[in-house]
C-alpha cells in the first residue's frame, strides 16, 4: 500500500454525477484516493476488497462534495473603487465617477502603475478568501491592462498564482475588455493596435487558455469581438465571451457560432440565443454579484435554459468595480435569492457545470478517474451551502489527494 492511498470513510456524498438523482447522494459513502485521483467511491458497505486495507480517514459524518470551482473572475488588478461605489451610493452619476476618474479607467491606470510582484500582493488575500471556501480551481482574466505589455503582466501574475497557493488557475486573454482612453473612438484600431498583437504575444509564452471579450455598448460591438474569436480560432484557443449584460446585441450566439465554452451574464439574451447555446452545448454563467452591485432589474432568462437544457455555472465575477466579492457562497445563495435558481443548480453551477465553462474534464464531480479535489463540510444536507448567508460551514479542503 503506498503512503498516497487511502479510503476516506464515514462521509455524505453529494458526488454531483449528473442523472444520479438529486445532488447524488449517497449516505454512509466512503472515497479510494490513490495518487491524487479518485480510485473508487459508494456506499461503505461496498467497498471493493482492493481498497479495504488502505490507510482510513474517518470524517465523523461530514458531508463532501467536488471542490468548488470559481469560473469567471477578474482577480487580478490594481488599486480598487471604494471611493466610486460611495460616490454612487452619494448620487453621482456614471459620467461624473468618470469624469472624476473613477470607472474602469481607474483601474487601468492602477494596474499599469503596479508592477507584478504588487499584483500578485494584491491577489493573494483574494485567492486566500476562496481557498478558504473550498474552491480548487479558478479562472482569471486579462482586461485592466489594455497595453499590450499590461495584458502580458497580468496574465503572467494569473500564472504564478499556482506556484505560490495549492489551486488551478485557467488564464482568459481579455484584451477586448473595453477601449482605452487613448483609443476613444478609434475602436477598431485598439483591436488592430494592441488586442490582437497581444493575444499573439500571450500565446507565444504559453500564457493563454482561453479567450474573452465584451460584447456591449459600452464596449465592443459583435463585428470587433467576430475578428478576435478569428483570431483565436486560428491559435486554436477556446473563446468566451461576456454578452447580453446590458442590452441584446446577439453576442451569445456569436460565441455559441465559435463553439464557445461560455457565455456569461446574459440578463437581455433571448430565446434565439438560449438555443444557439444549447446547439453549442455553451455553458451559461450566471453572475449575480454584478447584477446586485449594480442593482440591475432585468434578470438572466433562467427558465429557458431550463427549457433548452443549457447547463448553468454561477462565478463570483470577482472585480473591483461591479462585483466586489469573492465568496463562492454568497455566490450561490444569491442565484437562488434573486433569480430563483434550486440549492442543487446553484451547486452543480460552482462544481460540474463550473469545470466544463472552463474545459476541464477531470474535475467537478466525485467519480472515479477524476482528480481528488473535494471539499468536506460540517452540514447535514447540501442545501445548506446555498441557504446560508455570510456563514462558512468549511472543515476542510482536499486538493489532489491532500487535506489542506
Amino acid at each position: 500500500m503506498s503512503s498516497s492511498q487511502q479510503l476516506l470513510i464515514n462521509l455524505n456524498l453529494a458526488s454531483m454525477v449528473a442523472g444520479t438523482g438529486a445532488y447524488g447522494l449517497v449516505e454512509d459513502a466512503a472515497i479510494a484516493v490513490d495518487d491524487g485521483r479518485i480510485a473508487w467511491c459508494g456506499s461503505h458497505d461496498s467497498v471493493p476488497p482492493q481498497y479495504a486495507g488502505w490507510q482510513r480517514q474517518d470524517l465523523a459524518g461530514r458531508l463532501v462534495t467536488p471542490a468548488l470551482i470559481d469560473c469567471h473572475t477578474h482577480i487580478v488588478f490594481g488599486g480598487n473603487r471604494a471611493r466610486e461605489f460611495e460616490m454612487r451610493l452619494e448620487g453621482a452619476t456614471y459620467e461624473e465617477v468618470a469624469r472624476a476618474g473613477g470607472g474602469i479607467v481607474s483601474t487601468v491606470s492602477a494596474t499599469r502603475s503596479a508592477t507584478e510582484r504588487e499584483l500578485l500582493n494584491s491577489a493573494l488575500p483574494r485567492i486566500d478568501a476562496q481557498l478558504s471556501e473550498g474552491v480548487s480551481a479558478i479562472e482569471v482574466k486579462s482586461g485592466y491592462g489594455l497595453d499590450i505589455e499590461t495584458e502580458l503582466t497580468m496574465l503572467r501574475v494569473a500564472r504564478a498564482i499556482e506556484q505560490h497557493r495549492p489551486v488551478r488557475v485557467k488564464t482568459s486573454f481579455l484584451g477586448a475588455h473595453a477601449v482605452p482612453a487613448e483609443y476613444q473612438g478609434r475602436a477598431d484600431a485598439y483591436i488592430d493596435d494592441v488586442c490582437i498583437p497581444a493575444l499573439e504575444k500571450a500565446h507565444a509564452e504559453g500564457l493563454v487558455d482561453a479567450v474573452d471579450g465584451f460584447c456591449e455598448g459600452i464596449a465592443f460591438m459583435s463585428a470587433q469581438i467576430e475578428r478576435v474569436f478569428e483570431k483565436a480560432d486560428e491559435l486554436c484557443l477556446p473563446v468566451k465571451l461576456h454578452a447580453e449584460q446590458l442590452s441584446n446585441l446577439g453576442g451569445a450566439k456569436l460565441a455559441a457560432s465559435h463553439g464557445a465554452l461560455s457565455a456569461d451574464h446574459l440578463e437581455y439574451l433571448d430565446e434565439t440565443g438560449v438555443k444557439a447555446m444549447a446547439d453549442a452545448g455553451t455553458v451559461a454563467v450566471i453572475l449575480p454579484g454584478a447584477f446586485y452591485t449594480l442593482r440591475e432589474t432585468q434578470m438572466p432568462p433562467i427558465d429557458l435554459f431550463r427549457k433548452h437544457k443549457v447547463a448553468m455555472a454561477v462565478a463570483t465575477d470577482c472585480n473591483p468595480g461591479s462585483s466586489p466579492m469573492t465568496s463562492l457562497l454568497l455566490t450561490m445563495n444569491m442565484a437562488c435569492t434573486l433569480f430563483r435558481m434550486t440549492p442543487e443548480e446553484a451547486l452543480a453551477g460552482a462544481t460540474r457545470n463550473a469545470a466544463r465553462a472552463l474545459g476541464l474534464d477531470d474535475t467537478g464531480t466525485v467519480e472515479a478517474g477524476k482528480r481528488a479535489d473535494l471539499a468536506v463540510w460540517d452540514v447535514e444536507h447540501p442545501s445548506e451551502l446555498a441557504y446560508r448567508i455570510g456563514f462558512n460551514p468549511l472543515h476542510s479542503r482536499i486538493f489532489a489527494g491532500v487535506v489542506q
